[in-house]
């Protein structure tokens, strides 16, 4: 059993025939529209979120199988605030999160993150947002991840 893997990251629910995955599964002489479709059905409610999917073909029988991953940590905050993109400048903070939007965001990373407890993952939440000058209930990132280690922030 001769198995085929090919990787992409696609908006969720917006999968084309075109790149990554139409010009690699076209030689494999599977059916295109099938996997795309099964993929856009998979990945819909990540709809605006790119996601990295996973596309697994046995070639002896043409059979298919299809992963998605979890998006990535900054996705799920840009959508969470809805930004385009976090800031560059180390000035300009470029949105504000809640602690309850860090919560659900870390719960719904919970596979993917670090932490055994909450209160670590949701720090992890906060890393990236300081990477992304975004602030935590008005404050930095970094002091809300010290406040939540000294307990004056519950999580």
């Amino acid at each position: 059993m001769a198995e085929v893997i090919i990787n992409g990251l696609i908006e969720g629910g917006k999968a084309t025939g075109g790149a990554p995955f139409g010009p690699a599964l076209g030689p494999l002489g599977v059916n295109v529209n099938n996997i795309i479709s099964d993929i856009n059905a998979k990945t819909a409610a990540y709809e605006g979120i790119k996601v990295p999917v996973k596309v697994i073909v046995d070639t002896a029988t043409k059979k298919f199988r299809i992963e998605v991953g979890a998006p990535p940590t900054s996705a799920l905050i840009l959508k969470e605030l809805g930004l385009q993109k976090g800031s560059k400048a180390k000035e300009e903070v470029a949105g504000n999160i809640t602690l309850e939007q860090v919560k659900k965001i870390a719960k719904a990373k919970e596979v993917s993150l670090y932490g055994n407890t909450l209160q670590s993952r949701v720090s992890q939440v906060l890393g990236t947002c300081k990477s992304m000058n975004i602030t935590c209930e008005g404050m930095p990132a970094r002091e809300a991840i010290a406040k939540i280690k000294r307990g004056e922030l519950k999580v």
